[in-house]
């Protein structure tokens, strides 16, 4: 049956019927057809609902923090040019926390910090406690390739200083993104935000091209350290715009509707105006589908639409 919306009287009668309890069989029959299970009525005043919604774009009450570290090189004494085998003992210097810029999702403020007062010491700690107490408070942490890089040189940062872990917090992985939904020529991020940003692409290096900009900061030249800083900040910024980019076609996003209490759906991208787009079908089950009218992201409903009669002839294969 094609849906339309419901009309507003009889979309308050059937919801204050099932408030109080009341039977709904007449007025759904009218308003849904021949099919009058309760589940199917909720499922028609969620449609409802949801398709009405205000279209406004609101703010999710989840704190997403973009985040994105450099780290020094590992300083070594070796052989030859192409030695590939370095023992513990031929290490002169470690790693450690070169400089970490952070924002958080739908704020302008830029948190920016690096070592430039004392490269030339191992000890991160200062760094590792303003980048800890930001993720502390983060419940979703977004950053390129940084659950493979970011996440585990931090904790492992964190670890060797005696630092707890930090609250637990989901991740979202633009490279990840990239690499389940398209088939990019490339899925580093210079790549994707000259092909897909408006605003902030990766910044080439200026007057320090590749390794020498680390080595330039090491050797403590102030330009180097500008040029890092510039190189942190538009990293984040870059990746922020790429993530929302790619978001409606990531398919399983967080549930943003869990950082609210309004009983408004919102879409990720903040907005609540749908549409229905069809249904979407499982071996077992049928649900209604929505498509947010600002970004394309889809909606899946939660009510299943087949009848129970119908659910007990269903069969799954076995393979």
């Amino acid at each position: 049956m094609k849906y339309n919306k419901l009309d507003e009287t009889v979309l308050a009668l059937l919801q204050n019927a099932l408030d109080e309890g009341l039977s709904v069989r007449a007025i759904a029959r009218d308003v849904l057809g021949k099919e009058s299970r309760e589940s199917s009525i909720r499922g028609a005043i969620a449609r409802d609902k949801l398709i009405r919604g205000s279209g406004k774009a609101k703010q999710h009450n989840a704190k997403m923090l973009v985040l994105d570290i450099e780290t020094a090189p590992v300083l070594a004494n070796v052989w030859g040019l192409f030695q590939q085998n370095v023992g513990l003992n031929m290490i002169h210097q470690d790693w450690y926390v070169l400089s970490y810029c952070a924002k958080w999702v739908g704020s302008d403020e830029v948190f920016y910090e690096d070592k430039r007062s004392s490269y030339n010491t191992e000890d991160d700690s200062e760094l590792l406690k303003g980048i800890w107490h930001l993720i502390n408070e983060a419940d979703i942490v977004i950053g390129q390739n940084s659950v493979r890089f970011d996440t585990k040189k931090l904790n492992a940062r964190f670890l060797l200083n005696g630092m707890p872990p930090p609250s637990s917090y989901r991740q979202i992985d633009t490279l990840h993104m990239a690499k389940k939904s398209f088939g990019f020529t490339s899925n580093k991020l210079e790549y994707m935000t000259d092909k897909l940003c408006k605003k902030y692409k990766k910044l080439s290096h200026g007057n320090f091209a590749g390794f020498e900009l680390w080595k330039q900061c090491l050797a403590g030249n102030p330009d180097a350290w500008q040029e890092m800083q510039d190189y942190n900040i538009n990293d984040v910024l870059s990746t922020e715009e790429l993530y929302t980019i790619l978001r409606p076609w990531t398919k399983n996003h967080p549930n943003m509707n869990l950082y609210h209490d309004s009983e408004e759906v919102l879409c990720s991208c903040g907005h609540s105006e749908w549409e229905h787009a069809g249904y979407h079908y499982t071996n077992l089950s049928k649900f209604d589908k929505f498509r947010c009218k600002h970004c394309g992201a889809e909606n899946r409903g939660r009510v299943n639409l087949v009848p129970k009669t119908k659910r007990e002839t269903l069969r799954g294969n076995l393979t």
